[in-house]
């Protein structure tokens, strides 16, 4: 038995040294970017410094259409004031921290959002009011939400994802889509919010303007609103366009939108960051003299700022006007559990990037992609080309707007209806569902069944079965439906589709929320 044992340890050290020659090798393929702790610490929290500082420096003045002048602070001092771009990020945090980050999709954080965040303006209010009549985000940023879902509110909370996840653009990306879906569906408010989230996150590594705006756009459609104003404002700072004419030509090009919408928002945020040309002070100023939004703009614009160069970034003038306090003004009971200032939150989040920043056992097997904490920080890898590209957006861009998923063990499950999920008396509804396997395909048969209001009826394939594993479409399967409403429809009228599949013993139950 010894000998055998030893034989095994023996066998499992060659398979490793042949994994680590092999990467060794490989050296040119393996993209590893590290941090200190220090580095982290000092990135973060000036992150948040920046962001209070920009929050209230354009808070006075948000709303106001017209061209501004400003010089400085208009609050009082040693007080920052209260801004929900900051707030809704604590409850995210929370979140994060109380189910483990592979928990955290738009369905968890719109609970949080429920059970946390008082204010109901604007797309807020829809999306609140959606899921608590059991629509599912990112549905709920979709339903009667025509007017908001290309406004400001999810854009102005990325950074709690860029500091969870450091140059690890795809991962801070994928959390932003998640967290914007819930008020804005699939809206510009959502790209507006993928694109500012690489961006600082890509930051932490990358400290050159244009560097980063290269890399929010290669994440975002190249024909969205968002990408639009960005290089609209890009090509007229090339051209040596005065800032103010840049300004009047987002204006114009966003009439048709209209006001606090994220195309023109995002680039007034955009013009400070090219036209401050890295003065801290400029950079914010000339943000928040374009009007509109001026809280978001200036809060977002001084957080990336602070990414980019740290706390010795920062001017120590503006730095101390502004203090260490967080102002809550969306929280339920205030603070409670909640950070209480920019170093606490920054503690709370260097606490999470041990998990946050662990590579899975299979990346670290077959050597791919990763950032770790180390004793020296080395980001001379990090690269546009390394960071950029538009894969991520693409996977969901196809999906109809009315659509969203629920996550299983073994397989999800996508919910698409053909039209906004509303029914009359004995109307039709339809849509289809499908299912993408977690595992190796030999889970191959699924059984449908459709439970439904006394009177309703579903038509649908009761049995699906996944392609074969040579198919491109490898471990998909999808079934169209069509729902028939009975003589009675309700306001909010729920049916649940239960998915086995034999050989697994938890069902997927996948509730469909109609409104009447």
């Amino acid at each position: 038995r010894m000998v055998f044992l030893l034989y095994n340890i023996d066998a499992l050290f060659c398979m490793y040294y042949t994994v680590t020659t092999r990467n060794a090798q490989a050296k040119e393929e393996i993209f590893m970017i590290s941090f200190t702790k220090e580095f982290l610490r000092d990135r973060i929290f000036a992150c948040w410094i920046g962001k209070n500082i920009g929050g209230t420096l354009g808070t006075p003045y948000e709303g106001k259409r017209e061209l501004l002048d400003i010089d400085g602070f208009a609050s009082k001092a040693g007080e920052p004031l209260p801004n929900d771009d900051l707030d809704l990020q604590l409850a995210w945090l929370r979140a994060v921290d109380e189910l483990g980050p592979q928990n955290i999709n738009s369905k968890t954080l719109g609970e949080y959002w429920i059970s946390y965040v008082n204010p109901n303006w604007n797309e807020y209010g829809v999306c609140k009011a959606n899921m608590r009549d059991g629509i599912l985000p990112p549905m709920s940023g979709e339903v009667n939400n025509e007017e908001w879902k290309h406004s400001n509110g999810a854009w102005i909370r990325t950074e709690v994802w860029a500091c969870l996840y450091p140059a690890l653009v795809e991962k801070a990306i994928r959390y932003a889509y998640e967290h914007a879906g819930v008020d804005h569906g699939f809206g510009e408010g959502t790209y507006a919010a993928i694109f500012v989230a690489a961006m600082e996150s890509a930051a932490f590594a990358i400290h050159d303007a244009r560097s980063l705006l290269d890399i929010g756009l290669s994440k975002i459609p190249e024909d969205c609103r968002v990408a639009r104003s960005v290089r609209l404002v890009i090509d007229a700072y090339d051209k040596k366009t005065p800032w103010r004419e840049t300004r009047q030509m987002l204006v114009k090009d966003s009439e048709d939108l209209g006001w606090f919408q994220a195309p023109a928002n995002v680039g007034f945020v955009t013009l400070g960051l090219l036209y401050g040309e890295g003065d801290f002070k400029r950079s914010l100023i000339l943000a928040v003299d374009c009007g509109d939004d001026t809280d978001c703009t200036g809060a977002t614009l001084g957080a990336l700022l602070g990414i980019m160069n740290g706390m010795a970034g920062i001017p120590e003038d503006w730095r101390a006007y502004i203090g260490d306090g967080i102002k809550s003004i969306c929280l339920t009971n205030g603070h409670g559990p909640f950070p209480q200032d920019c170093t606490q939150l920054t503690e709370c989040i260097l606490n999470l990037l041990p998990t946050t920043l662990r590579p899975s056992n299979m990346k670290l097997l077959f050597g791919k992609p990763e950032v770790a904490l180390a004793e020296e920080t080395d980001v001379s890898e990090a690269s546009v080309e390394r960071f950029a590209g538009r894969e991520f957006v693409e996977s969901f861009a196809a999906r109809k707007p009315y659509s969203y998923t629920v996550e299983g063990i073994y397989a999800d499950a996508l919910v698409e209806f053909d039209e906004k999920p509303v029914i009359r008396a004995q109307g039709t509804l339809s849509g289809s569902i499908s299912l993408r396997q977690h595992t190796l395909p030999e889970q191959k048969h699924y059984r449908l069944r459709f439970l439904a209001p006394e009177g309703w009826s579903v038509e649908c394939a009761k049995n699906l079965f996944t392609p074969a594993p040579h198919s491109k479409h490898m471990q998909h399967a999808k079934a169209a439906f069509v729902i028939t409403a009975g003589e009675h429809v309700e306001a909010m009228n729920r049916l649940v589709v239960e998915i086995v599949c034999p050989g697994r013993p938890t069902p997927i139950l996948v509730p469909l929320t109609i409104l009447g």
